[in-house]
């Protein structure tokens, strides 16, 4: 018996070895080797401003290349340059937030006064980096379950996108919600995530990409599902891994500042809705139609 356990271990290592050789797997054990190693050091170590980078861009790799085994195709795998595009396209689209907590005093960073202006900015716009990357891989993930299927024949929109009268109601909504919430940041805070989406929705219709509404003319709410629960998922870990490192972020908000889930109050998670769809609008615009955004459209449901 010892001795057929002998023969059988090197057709199993043969086994092994071949289902490692599976695309997505080398992607999927990079990015968990990031996470394993980089996790602990930035809940033990003293100072980890320079863990967030390496810890996120495992999430990052994992969870696409765990992607790329339940679908045979991911973000990384279909459309390389747009993947590495993400990392420099979500510096610009997070430092807009950080301008509006500028009014909003929502968050704070502890530990931030220990960096020069530029030392905070390069490793602040380094962090940032990996946040356009994080959500659209979870949303990818969502995407890759059966039961966002369900959301392919939903409630469709009852008005056409494409009058110049719809798209400036849409402006004016989102101008009109960003305008109050930096008049009267205390009370209308919440606006600050839902303001742009209106904004740059009116801006996607305007310059033909793609957008929201011309899903839900035909009921499909899949990529809408897919970018919510992406964006909770990301918020999840973002919340965790802060928790214990430093420098870290708190929050100050009005009235909803309670039963905290790591450090942000639990109603505060539903803004990751609206964020993760104001960063699939921002990608729309920014990068070019060939370069496959993420989330490619679907087959469309007939009728």
């Amino acid at each position: 018996m010892k001795q057929a356990g002998w023969r059988a271990l090197p057709a199993t290592v043969k086994l092994a070895s071949m289902g490692l050789r599976r695309p997505g797997w080398g992607t999927l054990a990079c990015g968990l080797a990031l996470v394993a190693l980089f996790w602990p050091l930035n809940w033990m170590l003293e100072s980890t401003h320079v863990l967030f980078f390496p810890l996120w861009l495992g999430y990052v790799l994992a969870v696409d290349g765990l992607v790329r085994l339940r679908t045979s195709t991911s973000l990384l795998a279909r459309a390389p340059r747009t993947f590495v595009a993400l990392f420099p396209l979500s510096v610009p689209s997070w430092w807009l937030f950080e301008a509006f907590n500028e009014r909003l005093h929502n968050w704070e960073y502890l530990g931030a006064e220990r960096f020069s202006d530029l030392e905070y900015f390069l490793y602040a716009s380094l962090s940032f980096s990996t946040v356009v990357p994080a959500v659209f891989e979870s949303a990818e993930l969502v995407r890759s379950f059966a039961f966002v299927e369900r959301f392919a024949r939903g409630p469709r929109f009852p008005r056409s996108g494409d009058s110049a009268g719809y798209r400036a109601a849409l402006v004016a909504l989102g101008l009109a919600l960003t305008a109050a919430t930096l008049l009267w940041p205390r009370q209308c805070f919440p606006f600050v995530w839902m303001g742009p989406v209106f904004v740059l929705e009116a801006l996607c219709l305007r310059l033909g990409r793609r957008c929201f509404t011309d899903e839900l003319l035909r009921g499909d709410w899949r990529t809408w599902m897919a970018l919510w629960l992406g964006g909770l998922l990301c918020g999840f870990f973002w919340e965790m891994w802060n928790l214990w490192s430093f420098p870290k972020w708190i929050y100050h908000v009005p009235y909803v500042g309670f039963w905290k889930v790591f450090e942000m109050p639990i109603l505060g998670y539903l803004g990751y809705l609206p964020f993760a769809m104001e960063l699939f609008l921002m990608a729309q615009l920014a990068l070019p139609r060939e370069r496959g955004i993420p989330l490619a459209p679907q087959r469309e449901v007939s009728s």
